[in-house]
């Protein structure tokens, strides 16, 4: 009698643990609405990155790698193979392949929405180049002509989604969104830090015809970015002042960061005023003519200057 109630104990105890068990892993499941926003919203870099990368290498895009991913959204403007060496095209190639992971890890987690419209065109880059130097560049830039064009415009990009991982980090609350929101984190960490080891390995170099340096021009976009996010510094490039170097001691800097030499963070307010390139998140512009997806995009356009509400 006393091993039936102990079996019976067991067995109750049991099943509530299962219960139990069921009930947490769908409560993770389903992120808080602010989880999937934020979530949501890295999209539109993913997306971007994804077709600059696998067009420059290969020619190649999502249509193409991986059409499902795509949502049924419009193909990007301009973007084309880029003239690289065997080296370069290897590293972009994979930086492509990477991306498509990253759409596919994050729309396995919430619904996501269609590929954005995206201007990748020669034009969409040289409009950067000119506003960070403040004039007009003769010719214009080319992103796609060789290796250090393509690696300069890369820059403008990966960079750009690693600061908004690392602002939305600290504002997730779920277990899985933190997960995915760090691994997508380390693999543009390594991105950005493999397109500046790159690029100051040769940041002495003119940029053929400019009359500029490698290292110029990274300065140049960056300040740039910082004008567009309405911030001060929470972008470098790769020669800085002295006191801005790691520990105030170096003027070179592989890796942009604080006085603790940690990753700055920025808003999604702050990205969308630099993709748009027209540093105002509610005024589409630039690499999105139409703006980005996502609740988070489409609300400052539908309260932005142009809305009729």
């Amino acid at each position: 009698m006393v091993i039936s109630s102990t079996s019976s104990a067991i067995f109750a105890t049991t099943i509530l643990l299962i219960l139990f068990a069921s009930a947490t892993a769908d409560r993770e499941f389903k992120l808080p609405k602010s989880d999937e926003m934020l979530l949501e919203f890295s999209l539109n870099l993913e997306y971007l990155e994804c077709e600059f990368f696998l067009n420059g290498a290969t020619g190649w895009g999502l249509d193409q790698i991986q059409p499902n991913l795509t949502g049924g959204g419009p193909p990007p403007i301009g973007v084309r193979k880029a003239n690289l060496s065997l080296f370069t095209r290897d590293i972009i190639y994979q930086f492509g392949l990477q991306e498509v992971g990253h759409i596919r890890a994050i729309k396995s987690t919430i619904r996501g929405f269609p590929r954005p419209l995206m201007n990748l065109s020669e034009r969409a880059f040289a409009n950067v180049m000119n506003d960070a130097f403040g004039e007009r560049l003769y010719p214009p830039f080319d992103p796609y002509a060789n290796d250090i064009n393509y690696l300069l415009a890369s820059s403008v990009i990966p960079y750009v989604g690693l600061t908004g991982y690392v602002g939305a980090n600290p504002k997730l609350q779920s277990r899985l969104a933190k997960k995915i929101v760090a691994g997508l984190l380390g693999i543009e960490a390594g991105q950005d830090a493999s397109l500046r080891t790159m690029l100051y390995e040769q940041k002495t170099r003119m940029v053929i015809p400019y009359n500029y340096t490698v290292a110029e021009f990274t300065n140049r976009i960056s300040e740039l970015r910082n004008m567009l996010g309405r911030t001060d510094i929470k972008d470098e490039g790769l020669i800085v002042p002295r006191y801005l170097g790691a520990e105030g001691r170096v003027m070179g800097n592989i890796l942009a960061g604080d006085r603790n030499s940690l990753s700055y963070s920025r808003t999604p307010e702050q990205i969308l005023g630099i993709v748009y390139q027209t540093g105002n998140p509610h005024i589409p512009g630039g690499f999105y003519p139409r703006g980005a997806n996502g609740t988070i995009a489409r609300k400052y356009l539908k309260y932005g200057p142009y809305s009729k509400e």
